[in-house]
């Protein structure tokens, strides 16, 4: 752990913390244990801590002593900070979390007690060190599933449910708020994007091209097209995102892979509850652009083969009974109309495929140090990108795509 948060992530600035915020003036902290909160490769755009805080306070005339646990996010000060300072990722994230968030979380509890879209949070701080700090989820039962073999179909239906009603209850919102998402416009594909994260999708997929030419099970046709790709893609995915106001839109979680949910389990281990985590991304758009990056990064391959249409149907059940929940007045989308948004921005799943899927199937003991990547001469050799599992994958995946046109 950097000693520099212990500079400032101390007992005097959790308890006037912890006392503004339950308005407990008792509160005490006396000890707290900083630990980093996740793997090294498992967060890229921030440094996860999670903080146990040993606290004492006065109720009932009498003194108990306590423990609580939160998690600090921390936007990164190594080579990863010109690049999310220049596109404002950490700043979206920020606001997301101290404004939209709590809102939507409000109207989704008035008609189902109890659930939530995303964890509460305490504090965020814009200016540096810049930050926030959330409950743990962990405390409550949530945790990651692994990613290494993608999603079952049990795991699936929970979170493309969940994902559903986050969609529809940001339709709820902007139908109370119309201009609420006015500056949630620029998505992760926009013709407007930063330099810096145009250059790093144009490496990264000319990493993937590289190491594609080495696998004999494709043709030296789709060879060929693969290495003509980085200069095209991502102006095609930000055209394909383009929207009108007459458009479907939603609140895009913008980042929905498996590393960016959480699951609560039952006595028996089978997923009860989905969660979101990492708004970084989160951007006003068609739903399908969430649906693609979950499909392209998420689902193991069997169900990502076999079960691609129960998902999608159960989305759009999802998305149609929470509107309705929530008497939303917004025209619902058919099932016809949802796939043929899907069908437009169907190139936006083949760029998660070959950018973030490499990264969730990453075998074990394997990392990426993206920090690395971003320091390096373009040099940086992704070991991401040779997988057994990730080959396996795309080489089925890439025939696929070349027969939709989608390598042209």
């Amino acid at each position: 752990m950097a000693t520099d948060i212990e500079d400032w992530l101390n007992a005097p600035y959790l308890q006037k913390l912890l006392r503004d915020v339950e308005k407990d003036e008792t509160v005490e902290v006396s000890e707290i244990v900083i630990k980093g909160a996740t793997a090294k490769g498992d967060n890229y755009a921030s440094d996860m801590f999670r903080v146990t805080v040993d606290i004492s306070r006065i109720r009932n005339g009498a003194k108990i002593n306590e423990k609580e646990s939160f998690m600090v996010k921390v936007a990164p000060v190594d080579q990863r900070a010109a690049v999310i300072s220049a596109v404002g990722i950490f700043v979206t994230e920020l606001s997301l979390i101290q404004t939209l968030l709590p809102k939507m979380n409000k109207i989704i509890g008035n008609v189902c007690p109890g659930r939530r879209l995303s964890a509460r949070c305490l504090r965020v701080q814009f200016e540096s060190p810049t930050h926030a700090i959330m409950e743990d989820l962990s405390t409550i039962g949530f945790r990651m599933a692994d990613r290494h073999s993608g999603l079952d179909l049990e795991h699936c239906l929970v979170a493309i449910r969940n994902l559903g009603r986050f969609h529809a209850t940001s339709v709820a919102l902007v139908e109370e708020e119309p201009d609420i998402l006015a500056n949630y416009t620029k998505g992760m594909y926009h013709k407007d994007q930063h330099p810096m994260m145009t250059e790093f999708f144009a490496t990264s997929l000319k990493g993937f091209a590289k190491e594609a030419a080495r696998w004999s099970e494709l043709s030296p046709r789709t060879i060929e097209k693969l290495k003509k790709l980085p200069e095209v893609l991502y102006n095609k995915a930000s055209v394909s995102c383009e929207y009108s106001e007459d458009d479907f839109t939603v609140l895009n979680h913008g980042d929905c892979w498996v590393n960016n949910m959480l699951f609560r389990y039952d006595e028996h281990q089978k997923p009860i509850e989905h969660i979101f985590v990492d708004f970084q991304l989160s951007h006003r758009g068609s739903p399908a652009e969430d649906l693609h990056y979950f499909f392209g990064t998420s689902p193991s391959d069997d169900v990502r083969i076999y079960h691609r249409d129960l998902l999608l149907r159960e989305y759009h059940t999802s998305l149609t009974s929470t509107m309705v929940q929530l008497n939303c007045k917004t025209e619902i989308p058919s099932f016809k109309q949802l796939t043929e948004h899907m069908k437009k921005r169907e190139i936006c799943e083949v760029i998660a495929t070959m950018t973030v899927l490499p990264m969730a199937v990453l075998e074990k003991g394997e990392e990426i140090d993206i920090a690395e990547m971003l320091d390096s001469d373009g040099t940086y050799e992704n070991p991401s990108y040779r997988g057994k599992t990730y080959r396996r994958i795309m080489t089925r995946l890439l025939p696929l795509y070349d027969s939709h046109g989608l390598l042209d």
